[in-house]
């Protein structure tokens, strides 16, 4: 046909190879999990039988009744809906304040700032000086101690500059021509413009503030602190009886079908935020990493 343009023979193979690897990829990634759920609708004789799950044989939600009705769980849900809307928020306000002072030309210092900004990426307190400061700070056992500390990150600071140092600056110097507040400036055309990275930031947080359960166990350790990935950490590592969950649970399930049931419902709220964020993501990442 006219104006379409050829495809070589060697350029069609290759096509037919990258498709061959992304299917088998997609299968490696999306099958553990597939199973996971299989597994948690089983009946437990199902779901302890050796052997590939492709689907339930024997449907049941009794895994999941159990799990939900789990005082334990749902302390540990609320405090991980409460750390990664608190922290994510806390997280992009505290990132695009000191990103977009960064970015500016003018800012005293600027050199100085990044370099100490940026080597923190390579240098850290440890964990021992991070508890002392948090403990006399008198964070513990406060949802701040999950908030506070991970605050900045350099690297996600970093991207964030880069972007908004792409920007079109003549865009803010018309704004200041017509006698713009600076932070009108800010708020009506940097913000919106801003999308993309603050896509990215809220997505990277938000995973990282669900599935943080190592600084909850020092930080936080009663019990009405709990985290929820917690929660599945000690589901998992524990033994039946030592589990409250399996404690708890009726005798219609086992230690497999609670585990996979567990891990689902702690997976699938990060998991269905994705897509409302996935069409920002690419440009965000893209344009922040590659503006030096």
């Amino acid at each position: 046909m006219v104006g379409m343009k050829r495809v070589s023979r060697g350029d069609w193979v290759m096509q037919v190879i990258i498709n061959i690897v992304i299917a088998v990829m997609l299968v490696l990634f999306l099958y553990p999990i597939w199973e996971t759920l299989v597994r948690s609708l089983s009946t437990p004789q199902t779901a302890d039988h050796p052997g590939l799950k492709l689907w339930p044989r024997e449907f049941t939600l009794d895994a999941y009744q159990n799990v939900l009705k789990n005082q334990d769980f749902l302390i540990g849900f609320k405090n991980s809906v409460l750390r990664t809307v608190l922290g994510s928020f806390i997280a992009v306000v505290f990132t695009f304040s000191g990103g977009y002072s960064l970015s500016r030309r003018d800012l005293p210092g600027k050199g100085i700032i990044t370099f100490y900004v940026v080597l923190t990426m390579f240098i850290g307190a440890g964990l021992i000086p991070t508890y002392l400061n948090i403990r006399n700070l008198g964070l513990l056992n406060t949802v701040w101690a999950w908030v506070l500390p991970g605050a900045v990150s350099a690297w996600n600071l970093t991207i964030c500059r880069n972007f908004i140092a792409a920007l079109p600056y003549e865009l803010e110097e018309s704004a200041m021509v017509d006698g713009a507040h600076p932070l009108t400036i800010v708020f009506r055309i940097v913000l919106p413009l801003s999308a993309p990275i603050l896509a990215v930031l809220v997505l990277w947080t938000a995973v990282g503030q669900w599935n943080a359960w190592f600084d909850a166990m020092i930080y936080t350790p009663d019990n009405s602190m709990t985290v929820l990935q917690l929660v599945v950490r000690r589901m998992i590592v524990s033994s039946a009886d030592e589990s409250s969950l399996l404690a708890a649970a009726k005798s219609d399930v086992t230690s497999t079908t609670m585990k996979c049931a567990t891990i689902m419902v702690s997976t699938l709220p990060i998991l269905c935020v994705y897509p409302f964020l996935q069409k920002y993501f690419v440009k965000g990442v893209m344009v922040g990493a590659l503006k030096g």
